[in-house]
């Protein structure tokens, strides 16, 4: 493939991650992680251009996107975690998957060592443990020779793991610029009270944009990579 050939298919996501970007989410789930429709978009980003280009496309659609639908100049902090979703999404794509438990592991510790984290409920963050969990399980398919090939009918099931992994690592992202960063006192002013409210809301609204977007990418993921892949765009 040419490299003015990736090129235009790297500006080409980092318009639709725009696109997506600038458009208001669901009014009725508001409560969640992304406000706008972002969400969709960054996992098959990764997937299809990898995860360090998939991560610059990304940034480029979430920094325009952000300037289009402004939430306030802290979000664009906060949305650093779309990218790295992205690039997580790519890396498990391609069997890299050291980098991204360790990302995991790590994110997850600073939360817990964090005092305030002590007083928040402990399953407000359970759609991140089952990540976590379903990090391990590609960890052992990707051990197991000749069962995480993205060529073979498992590509749907493919799909929709690095989906809900990138995703998940996105969240923890935002989670640790808001707990351990203490973001949620020096930025916001938040006490106990209104991060224990925040985190029953996430945990109900969050899992839901999530399996949206696992939905979506199932059922259009698996087609438009064996097209890119046939014509050689990837």
């Amino acid at each position: 493939m040419k490299k003015s050939q990736f090129v235009s298919l790297v500006a080409v996501f980092a318009s639709f991650n725009i696109v997506l970007d600038s458009l208001m989410g669901v009014p009725e789930l508001s409560s969640g992680v992304w406000f706008s429709w972002i969400f969709i978009s960054e996992p098959i980003t990764g997937i299809v251009l990898g995860p360090y280009a998939g991560f610059l496309s990304t940034l480029i659609g979430v920094m325009i996107g952000h300037c289009i639908y402004f939430q306030g100049p802290y979000e664009f902090l906060f949305t650093l975690g779309a990218p790295i979703g992205a690039m997580v999404s790519g890396f498990l794509f391609r069997k890299e998957w050291k980098a991204v438990l360790t990302y995991f592991t790590a994110l997850l510790t600073m939360y817990f060592i964090t005092p305030v984290s002590w007083q928040l409920l402990l399953w407000g963050m359970w759609d991140t443990y089952l990540a976590y969990a379903a990090l391990i399980f590609v960890i052992l398919l990707i051990a197991k020779s000749g069962s995480w090939k993205p060529e073979s009918k498992g590509l749907r099931g493919t799909v929709a793991l690095c989906t809900f992994i990138g995703l998940e690592a996105d969240v923890l992202f935002r989670i640790f610029v808001f707990i351990p960063c203490q973001t949620y006192r020096l930025l916001y002013n938040f006490g106990v009270i209104e991060l224990q409210s925040i985190w029953v809301a996430g945990a109900a609204e969050t899992p839901i944009k999530v399996a949206m977007s696992i939905l979506v990418m199932a059922i259009v993921g698996p087609p438009l990579i064996k097209v890119l892949r046939k014509t050689h765009l990837i």
